[in-house]
């Protein structure tokens, strides 16, 4: 079984993993809304870095559901 047939499992399957996916790819969109701005603002910036933090959180949270459903 693939990832990615993994992860639609768990987007059919586990809430918090379909919370914590679509959180995520919000997240992205919104981020790569504020960096085609091309000249950012120093409050832009802090905000892009903050919201890059919180999808990493999200994506190694991602990344534990997946792996502990590999190890099922």
């Amino acid at each position: 079984m693939t990832e990615t047939d993994i992860i639609e499992k768990l987007l059919e399957g586990d809430e918090e993993f379909k919370r914590i996916y679509f959180e995520h790819r919000e997240l992205d969109d919104v981020v790569r809304s504020l960096e085609s701005k091309g000249s950012l603002t120093l409050d832009d910036e802090m905000e892009v870095r903050k919201l890059k933090k919180v999808k990493l959180s999200l994506k190694d949270r991602m990344e534990a559901k997946i792996a502990e459903w590999k190890h099922k």
